[in-house]
Formats: C-alpha cells, sequence, structure tokens
C-alpha cells in the first residue's frame, strides 16, 4: 500500500544553515521519496572577509542550490540582508505565504536562544507563523492549510535559558559522506569565511581533494563538532536503535516546539522513519 509522501521544509537563517543542521536527514528522506525545501531567510550578503554586495549574495546562493542539490533537495532564500533580518509583519506574512504554499508535514528552524540575531529571529517569524498558517483571513490570497504541521527546532549547544532536548536523534552515518559533501559545495564558507574568522585561513589547502579531505577531517570547529551530536545524545541513539546506537559516529537532532501538531511518538515514526 503507497503512502503519502513527507514534505520537510528546512528554514534556515543563512545558506549553508539548513546543510549543517539537517543535511543528512535531507539526504535520508530524498532516498525515500520525499520532498525537502530549504529555505535561507537571508541571502548572505555579510559572510565574507572580502566580498560582499551581489557579487558575494550570487556566489553563495549558487553554492547553496548546489548543496541542496547533492541532497535532491529545492534551495530558495528571501532577498533579505544578512544581519539585518527583523521580525517584522512583512517578514512573517512573506513565510506564512511560503509555508502555505509548500504545504510541509514538518517544519525544522533555529531555537529562539541562539547567539545570532538572524537566528534569533527566523526562530521568532517561524514560531509567529506556525497558528496563523491556518488562519483563512491571515494572508487571504494563498489559501490556509487544513491543519498544522509539526514544527521543531534544529540542535544547538546553548544552555541558557533552557538547553537543547531532542524529541528524535536519527543515526545519518549513511548520509554523512553526503552531507560532507554538501558542505564543501558551500566554498566561500567553508574554505574562506569561517577559517578566516577561526584564524586558520593558511592551513586550508590549495588542491581541492586536499581542502575536502582537510574539510572532512575536522579542519573547521563547526565541521568537527558534527560528531558531538552523537555523543550527547547516546541514550537516545540507543533507545531508538539498541545497541546499534551504541556504534553510531554521526547523527542529527530535533527538539518538538509547543507550536504547531504535537510531535507524538507517532508522528515521530511518521516523519522520522529511519
Amino acid at each position: 500500500m503507497a503512502t503519502e509522501t513527507v514534505r520537510v521544509l528546512v528554514v534556515g537563517t543563512h545558506p549553508d544553515d539548513c546543510d549543517f543542521k539537517a543535511g543528512g536527514v535531507a539526504c535520508k528522506y530524498a532516498d525515500r521519496g520525499e520532498d525537502v525545501l530549504f529555505v535561507s531567510m537571508t541571502n548572505g550578503e555579510a559572510g565574507h572577509h572580502e566580498l560582499a554586495g551581489r557579487e558575494l549574495v550570487s556566489r553563495r546562493l549558487a553554492e547553496a542550490e548546489a548543496s541542496a542539490a547533492v541532497a535532491d533537495a529545492e534551495f530558495e532564500a528571501f532577498d533579505v540582508p544578512d544581519g539585518r533580518l527583523q521580525p517584522s509583519l512583512e517578514n512573517r506574512n512573506r513565510l506564512i505565504r511560503r509555508i502555505r504554499e509548500f504545504r510541509p508535514d514538518l517544519v525544522l528552524t533555529h531555537r529562539p536562544n541562539d547567539y545570532h540575531p538572524d537566528h534569533r529571529y527566523t526562530a521568532q517569524l517561524v514560531r509567529d507563523a506556525a497558528y496563523l498558517v491556518a488562519v483563512p483571513n491571515v494572508c487571504p490570497a494563498t489559501p490556509a492549510l487544513d491543519r498544522n504541521p509539526v514544527f521543531a527546532y534544529l540542535s544547538d549547544t546553548f544552555e541558557r535559558p533552557y538547553p537543547f532536548s531532542p524529541d528524535a536523534v536519527v543515526d545519518i552515518d549513511d548520509a554523512i559522506e553526503r552531507k560532507f559533501e554538501m558542505l564543501d559545495c558551500h566554498e566561500s564558507q567553508m574554505y574562506e569565511w569561517l577559517p578566516s574568522v577561526e584564524g586558520t585561513l593558511d592551513d586550508v589547502p590549495d588542491d581541492p581533494d586536499a581542502r575536502f579531505e582537510w574539510l572532512r577531517d575536522g579542519g573547521l570547529p563547526h565541521v568537527e563538532a558534527l560528531s558531538d551530536v552523537a555523543n550527547r545524545y547516546r541514550d537516545d541513539l540507543v533507545q531508538r536503535y539498541g545497541t546499534d546506537g551504541e556504534h553510531v559516529r554521526y547523527a542529527e537532532a530535533f527538539e518538538a516546539s509547543e507550536y504547531g501538531r504535537p510531535l507524538t511518538d507517532e508522528v515521530v515514526e511518521r516523519l522520522f522513519p529511519f
């Protein structure tokens, strides 16, 4: 008996956010024939130490499209300047319309407690849209959803006002090579901007193959930290996968939001069927 396709919307703030936090499950959804859309709430124009303006925007969006293609996902970005995202009515309504158009079963986004103001405002915009996507008199030109999707948060390590507490932890060992390939597409970030921030720009190899190995081997703290998720939530992995969970090296984790459809055990099995 055929089952209904699961539709997953990942709302990140910058063009590489979805890849870092949900690139593995995106690949796993694609393997099952599910539909995945990555949305960046900003155009990424602030994310470089040398480039700027439309030149950087064009480059970052091309990188994000190439990365999404690795996961067989779609990518699009709002033309909002990086570093200047506001939780405005205009941005909320734009997001409401896009959620309605895509009609997701699951929406993943940042938590509201985060170091970056753009991340915090993305979280607020998604939370503010969560109920209104099903209210017909809001943005009436775009038909309202019959029911709310599940809204859930991407993992982070922030402790205040409360730490991340996952409701679904997914083994992505079978997708980790593709996730590294996705990150490799973001050349301006992985091999230029982030190393410049870390003071390791001179360590980045010039050869593309050597550069990729440098990335895979944890040349960036952001990438090295990818393996920490499985270690932090080892008990959850064992509960989900049995003794196999003891050997998972890479995982992605998601925490249900109080808004939208409840993430019951039955819904977890449908939306995270891995």
